[in-house]
């Protein structure tokens, strides 16, 4: 045995020391892996609230159901909720909720009441109420709050939850209306205001034809990965009528507005119609018969059939020159004087836009009135007229005054913008180098021709190497 070990010591010190670093390294690595096992992640939060630790109820406002009623559920009382009432001032009135609003109840575990009762309910630590889908109003609830004469105070705030944008491109063919088409595809339907209020003055919206298309680049907004609308519109184009309309986004004078390819406003001086989502169902003549009296005579106006109540909005700048009841069969009747002697004039209506009056000045665009049937009419619609110079003229061939062209000193710039927006709604502009601020716009400079050298007499060169 002792020769055995002599012979072979050094084999099994290397052994030894082998199989101890094996186990120091098993312990090492072992070690590790419990410390990252147990290294701490950070909190989740909701409403800005690390949410893990409570218990949560969500549920809805009911109808007729005042907050009050509902933190008795909690167990908070009268003397509680006047303490909650009195915090809230200037911040939110608890009077102002909504049926069918979220609301979400964070509880934890009572400590002293279990110290008495073992089946002592949660306390409430915080309630958060959602006013819309983006603000929210929280409560967060001292823990004496179930006895009234807790010293802590009660903390209340308004917060927003973020935005998630996510750019968009929405395409389809129209095979009735701008709106079906829209809400067959499955965009959101706010598109289709969007895109009357941009061609508003150039797309006949009445006169779509089946086979007319459209494609859109939109910002669609998400909160908690809900669609809670349309952001900016960031080009567009339209075919109608074989023709194809680029809408550019472009800043000019601090206001964002929409050109052509060619630099030329889409805003016009009149607007093509002075509602939306209607029809034509009468057109301007000098022979028509009316539908009560039944006395063929001029018709000098274009009838839109529209839902009652539908707003009706000044087709230009202007002023109220006179509203009034139309005795003649025209009911209630607005109208408005513009520049270069034009007046138009909206008949049938149910009633008047705020603040409409004689002398009141209107903005294109703005709400003069609402569609009714008040007068000589066989049922809602508006009776439009325009005049120039007091002669009658047919609305659906007035001439569109071009709108204010891209200045001298941005043309550069518009450029840069127009050939991203064409070249994305095309498909061949590389995703980075979208276009995602309209605020400053860099002008790639264009590279300096290389400077031609001045000729070289290689005369002596020549001679120096023959010699």
């Amino acid at each position: 045995m002792n020769n055995f070990l002599k012979k072979y010591a050094w084999t099994v010190a290397a052994g030894v020391a082998l199989l101890g670093g094996l186990i120091l390294a098993a312990a090492w690595f072992i070690g590790r892996r419990g410390a990252e096992a147990i290294e701490p992640r950070e909190p989740l939060f909701m409403y800005d609230i690390a949410y893990e630790q409570y218990e949560l109820e969500e549920g809805e406002i009911e109808s007729g159901q005042p907050l009050g009623k509902l933190f008795e559920r909690f167990g908070i009382g009268a003397g509680g909720t006047y303490r909650i009432e009195q915090a809230s001032k200037g911040i939110f009135d608890l009077t102002d909720v909504r049926a069918g609003n979220k609301y979400v109840a964070m509880l934890e575990a009572d400590s002293a009441a279990l110290a008495l009762d073992s089946l002592a309910p949660p306390r409430l630590a915080h309630f958060v109420y959602e006013k819309t889908l983006t603000d929210y109003f929280v409560i967060s609830m001292p823990a004496g709050l179930r006895s009234v004469s807790g010293g802590d105070s009660i903390t209340v705030r308004n917060g927003s939850k973020p935005i998630v944008i996510e750019r968009v491109t929405a395409e389809a063919v129209i095979e009735s209306s701008m709106w079906n088409a829209i809400a067959g595809n499955g965009h959101p339907l706010a598109l289709a205001v969007e895109l009357e209020d941009i061609y508003g003055w150039s797309v006949d919206f009445f006169g779509i034809q089946k086979g007319d298309s459209f494609e859109v680049i939109y910002d669609q907004r998400y909160v908690d990965s809900v669609a809670v609308g349309v952001g900016r519109i960031w080009g567009a184009s339209f075919l109608h009528g074989g023709k194809t309309y680029y809408a550019i986004p472009f800043k000019q004078d601090d206001k964002i507005s929409y050109w052509d390819e060619n630099g030329n406003s889409l805003k016009k001086q009149f607007l093509k119609a002075p509602l939306n989502y209607s029809r034509i169902s009468s057109r301007f003549t000098n022979a028509r018969r009316h539908p009560i009296t039944r006395v063929v005579r001029p018709h000098h106006a274009v009838d839109y059939a529209a839902p009652s109540g539908t707003p009706v909005r000044a087709v230009a700048d202007g002023t109220v020159s006179r509203r009034y009841w139309d005795s003649k069969g025209g009911g209630n009747t607005v109208w408005l004087k513009h520049a270069r002697g034009y007046e138009t004039g909206y008949l049938h209506l149910r009633g008047f836009g705020p603040g409409i009056a004689a002398g009141t000045r209107v903005s294109q665009g703005q709400v003069i009135g609402y569609v009714g049937s008040t007068g000589a009419s066989t049922g809602p619609h508006l009776d439009y007229r325009i005049r120039v110079n007091g002669k009658p003229m047919d609305p659906l061939k007035i001439p569109q005054e071009p709108g204010i062209p891209i200045k001298d000193g941005n043309k550069e710039a518009f450029a840069v913008v127009r050939d991203k927006i064409m070249g994305e709604l095309a498909g061949t502009l590389p995703e980075g180098e979208r276009l995602m601020s309209l605020d400053s716009i860099v002008i790639p400079q264009t590279p300096l021709a290389p400077v031609n050298p001045s000729p070289v007499d290689t005369t002596k060169n020549f001679i120096d190497g023959v010699r």
